[in-house]
Formats: structure tokens, C-alpha cells, sequence
């Protein structure tokens, strides 16, 4: 943190003064102690103790939040006509099996026409089998004309239960007289291409996209400086302009090794889970990858230091009487820690908040 010059001092400590008389009349002596926290200003700062730990060096990428396109459905219908009704719209959260449009197509009266005629010709079939059944069994027709019809009539039966599975696929409804489209999953409408009137084809362009966003891939960008220290298993840091002040964190579970052909820049994903629906696909963010240095160091928060005339200090606390500023050494930064080289020890504290006052109060008393 760097240090500003501030307007007018503030006191936030008490400065003691000691006297001595001499009875001989020498010159009274005047001495200035410590600076020393007061009780009402100690209760607003926060220590932190220096931690040895793995030093990492974050490297700075973007990326964009997509769908998992294993939880993408394109639905497209199977049979034309024009949509009469629609229950959607884009954006909308909706659940498997649940009614979005209805569709009236020719094709639907056709369907129906074959399950009436087909429904009657297997009861005369039925009626046929019976009479030479019992023809049979009373040795007036051969074991070939009973197997004949017995074929006849399972023939019929076949038919019958594919034109009601194709009503059934297209979910008919006879009573309204149209096609009813369900959403195939639970999930949000991310595409929407049709509305009351229009009038789609079989098999055409897909009517609408269910997208499951309760996981979603952060799709990062290396660049080619940035190939050789991104590798699969790094933890990530994700920071979005929609979320400030919260960090998202996730590994990287695959990298391409095909550069895409219009960023040119590879791509590695980050599986994240999203239950809560907050990342949305589009978004762009920051992603931080944290490469370990294979060595250890002594971190503190970045926040506890001061930066003051290109030069970094400390204020390390050993007692309320006993605060001294110290100069260290910078290693590296990164993400929000800063390692040191030198000038701290890892069984000191220092001051991590409200440090700027303390510091400009003991350079006041140093001068």
C-alpha cells in the first residue's frame, strides 16, 4: 500500500514525558518515550503473523463463461406446421416435461386417421382369427390358415402401437387438436427462434436451446508467453465485474492442443458448479493461475505493507509501547500476498490495518 502525505497530523497515541528535578538547581531535562497505543485506538487494528508457506506466482489471464455443452439440448421438431402457441420466453428456467409450445400440422390428422382405421381393421382381424380358430379345432381349416391369420392380426397389432408411438413421441393431444412441444430437460430457454405463427419444417433449424447451468466451463485464453507455465491440475482464481468481492476458484481440468483458429490462443477449461445460477454464459472474467515456485517463503497479506519512498516497510508490533517500522525485502506478489526475502521473521506480528496512521505517527516521533 502506498503511503499518502496526510493533512494535519492525527493522534492515536499518547506521548509520556519524564522529568527530573535537581535540588541543586541544574537545568530541568526533558525526555520523549516511545509512541504507545491507547486502549480506544488498539481495539481498531488487526496483527497478522507471517506464514511460511509454497510461494506462487500468479499469472493473469481472461476467459468467458459457456454452458457445458454435455448439458445443451437443440430441440428440433420432427414434423412441420406452424406454431400456434408458445409458453416461453428467452431466459426462462423451466422443467422437463413441461408444455413450452403447441404445434398444427397436417401430419397430426393423418396420425389420427391411422390409429382409427388400423383400430378397426384389427378388430375384424380379431374376429377372423376367433372363426378360424375354431374351424380348426373342429378340423375344418388347416394349421396354415390359422397360422396366416394369427399373422394377419399381429401385423395389425404392430402398426397400431407405431402410429400411437409416433403420437405419443410427438406428445398429441387430440382434445386441441395439436402437437404439444416439451421441454426435453430441466434447465434455461438460452435460444429461442419461434413464436406464434411461424411456420417451421421437419427436422429444420432448432426451435429453441435448454441449456443446464447448474455447471458450467470457464474457457480461458493462453496466449502463446503463457503456453509453458499453464498446465492441467493448476488452481484458478476467477474474479468477475458482476461479483467485486467474491473469487470463484477451480482447477484447470483440460487444455486444448489445437490453437483456437480465430483468437489464436489456446483454450483450457474450468469446470465450475453453479447452483446457485449466479455465472452466467457470456460473462467474461479475469482468471488468475496460481503456479507454484517449488520453493517456500514467508507471506504476508499485501495490504499490511507500506510503500514509501520507493522503498517497503512493516510495522511489526512486539508490544503497545514496543511498534517498529522496518524495511523488508519483496520476493514476488501474488494474489493478495506478498513473500518476502528478508527483514521479517516468521514469529514477529505486524500491524495490517489502520498501519498508514501508526507509521506516520512514529516517523513524527522519530523526528
Amino acid at each position: 500500500m502506498i503511503l499518502k502525505p496526510m493533512l494535519g497530523s492525527f493522534l492515536i497515541g499518547v506521548v509520556f514525558f519524564s522529568s527530573c528535578s535537581n535540588p541543586k538547581g541544574h537545568q530541568e531535562v526533558v525526555e520523549k518515550e516511545n509512541f504507545c497505543l491507547d486502549d480506544n485506538f488498539k481495539s481498531k487494528i488487526e496483527l497478522e503473523q507471517p506464514k511460511i508457506q509454497v510461494v506462487t506466482e500468479g499469472i493473469h489471464l481472461t476467459g468467458v463463461v459457456e454452458p457445458n455443452p454435455d448439458k445443451v439440448i437443440h430441440f428440433v421438431s420432427l414434423v412441420g406446421g406452424v406454431i400456434s402457441n408458445t409458453n416461453f420466453s428467452l431466459g426462462d428456467k423451466v422443467s422437463k416435461g413441461q408444455v413450452l409450445a403447441e404445434l398444427r400440422s397436417t401430419e397430426l390428422s393423418e396420425l389420427q386417421s391411422q390409429s382409427k382405421t388400423i383400430t378397426s381393421q384389427i378388430k375384424v382381424a380379431e374376429k377372423n382369427l376367433q372363426s378360424v380358430q375354431s374351424m380348426y379345432d373342429d378340423n375344418i381349416a388347416s394349421e396354415k390358415d390359422l397360422m396366416e391369420a394369427q399373422s394377419e392380426l399381429e401385423v395389425m397389432v404392430a402398426e397400431r402401437e407405431r402410429i400411437n408411438s409416433n403420437l405419443s413421441l410427438f406428445s398429441a393431444s387430440p382434445e386441441r387438436g395439436v402437437f404439444q412441444i416439451k421441454s426435453p430437460s430441466s434447465g434455461i430457454i438460452t435460444s429461442k427462434t419461434i413464436s406464434a405463427g411461424t411456420q417451421i419444417s421437419a427436422e429444420g433449424e432448432p426451435l429453441f436451446t435448454v441449456s443446464d447451468l447448474g455447471e458450467v466451463w470457464v474457457l480461458v485464453n493462453v496466449y502463446a508467453t503463457n503456453v509453458m507455465n499453464i498446465e492441467t491440475g493448476m488452481p484458478v482464481k476467477i474474479k468477475t465485474l458482476s461479483y467485486p468481492d467474491e473469487t470463484f476458484e477451480g482447477k484447470i481440468t483440460t487444455i486444448s492442443q489445437v490453437l483456437d483458429s480465430e483468437a489464436k490462443v489456446l483454450k483450457a477449461r474450468v469446470v465450475l458448479q453453479n447452483e446457485d445460477l449466479r455465472l452466467k454464459p457470456g460473462m467474461i472474467v479475469d482468471v488468475t493461475a496460481m503456479k507454484e515456485l517449488k520453493a517456500e517463503g514467508l507471506s504476508i497479506p499485501t495490504v499490511a505493507m507500506v510503500f514509501y519512498n520507493n522503498q517497503n516497510y512493516v510495522v511489526v508490533h512486539r508490544g503497545d509501547c514496543d511498534i517498529e517500522i522496518r524495511q523488508v525485502e519483496i520476493l514476488t506478489k501474488s494474489n493478495g500476498l506478498t513473500f518476502l526475502k528478508g527483514g521479517l521473521h516468521e514469529n514477529e506480528k505486524i500491524i495490517s490495518k489502520n498501519h498508514l496512521l501508526i507509521y506516520e505517527q512514529i516517523k513524527n516521533f522519530q523526528n
